[in-house]
């Protein structure tokens, strides 16, 4: 059964998820030999399918969550609609590039590369990439994060979300030739921007669904106290793989 762990936050993470930096996008383009046509898998509000939009003719882009989907940004050139990363409905050899941003975990992931390989067009190129916990730079906040993710929501977890930690190592990758890459988005954000970020996790949902209550509010006045009034510049260190398929 295909996880959703996202449809009932989908206006936070619209707001509050970052975007990937411009670098990531410049190691990636390189490699794509055709720019004809783009899957951006799991687009959830389709910050990745619009930056593909300007170098594709076309991008599909496809989420299990039709919440998410509504969030998205209209584009000319990509086309939004409601799949498994499974099983679509897309023609066999048809896309020059697929990307799939902070998702490959909450996949079936021999029979989602199974779906790749049957679109992927010969030499097409594989991306897969995430983000790994938000460092803070600040003892007493970082700890308290860490806190906050290893035990007092450890239980809310889902098993897939610790695939995130090793930067997709135990996941499978259909390309007998990997590169690897790694980058840093940087924000500032006040305490309330990162509040709201921190209700976007999949674990929070999961503690609202059983508690009907909010988990952030465990240590909301605590990280307030740390963080002060101004904002803090918070950093995402973003990890990412990529392949031609032959």
């Amino acid at each position: 059964m295909p996880l959703d762990r996202f449809s009932a936050q989908a206006e936070l993470y619209a707001r509050y998820r970052i975007d990937y930096p411009a670098e990531l996008y410049d190691w990636l383009l390189p490699l794509v030999s055709g720019r004809e046509r783009a899957w951006d898998c799991a687009t959830g509000n389709g910050q990745v399918a619009l930056v593909l939009a300007g170098h594709f003719q076309e991008v599909d882009a496809t989420d299990l969550s039709v919440a998410q989907l509504d969030k998205a940004t209209p584009h000319p050139h990509i086309t939004y609609q409601p799949a498994r990363a499974e099983h679509t409905g897309f023609p066999a050899q048809h896309f020059d590039l697929i990307t799939v941003a902070q998702a490959v975990h909450w996949f079936n992931a021999d029979a989602y590369h199974r779906e790749v390989r049957r679109v992927a067009r010969p030499g097409a190129v594989l991306a897969e990439w995430g983000y790994n916990l938000v460092q803070l730079d600040d003892e007493p906040l970082d700890e308290l994060l860490r806190r906050f993710h290893d035990e007092l929501l450890q239980a809310y977890w889902d098993d897939n979300r610790w695939h995130i930690t090793d930067e997709y190592s135990r996941i499978p990758f259909p390309c007998a030739r990997v590169q690897r890459a790694h980058f840093e988005v940087r924000r500032r954000w006040s305490s309330e921007w990162f509040l709201n970020y921190l209700r976007t996790w999949s674990a929070v949902a999961n503690y609202r669904k059983q508690h009907q209550q909010d988990a952030v509010l465990l240590i909301a006045d605590e990280l307030k106290r740390h963080w002060g009034a101004g904002e803090r510049e918070v950093r995402f260190p973003v990890f990412a793989r990529a392949g031609r398929l032959e």
